[in-house]
């Protein structure tokens, strides 16, 4: 298991302890007498569970961006790039701008294609575009399904 994997797996560990002891205070709060009592309990139930469906669809992201760097493995079909990479493993950002260009431009000639739309994600996460990057690997999952 690697160190993201382990650490995410600590992550819902603790997330579902969490919920677990919110939920049993939630439940104390329910059964009082007391009417705003009544209402913290609802709402001491009801928002963990927007932390579960969060963590739940993060795990799936990953979980899906993992499966198509595989399957790009697999095709020995991973993006090759020119940028060079700082000793903590990320890319120069400055080198990997002047890239950028080539990689929008082949996902949007070809914007069903879920490789382009993976490899634009990696190089928006190396220009440090976190948002986008996220967002071009949504549409390189969408588009592998289908």
């Amino acid at each position: 298991m690697t160190g993201a994997k382990f650490s995410a797996a600590v992550m819902a560990v603790l997330v579902v302890f969490y919920v677990v002891l919110l939920g049993q205070q939630g439940y104390l709060f329910l059964i009082q007498d007391n009417a705003v009592a009544k209402v913290m309990g609802f709402f001491i139930l009801i928002l963990p569970m927007f932390g579960i469906w969060g963590i739940f669809r993060e795990l799936k992201f990953g979980l899906n961006v993992e499966k198509l760097g595989k399957t790009l493995e697999d095709e020995k079909g991973w993006p090759s790039f020119e940028f060079s990479l700082r000793p903590s493993g990320r890319a120069v950002k400055a080198e990997a701008l002047l890239e950028f260009d080539k990689f929008r431009e082949a996902a949007e000639a070809d914007p069903e294609n879920w490789r382009k739309w993976f490899a634009l994600g990696l190089i928006y996460d190396a220009c440090g575009d976190r948002k986008r990057a996220r967002m071009a690997m949504r549409k390189a999952i969408e588009s592998s399904q289908r």
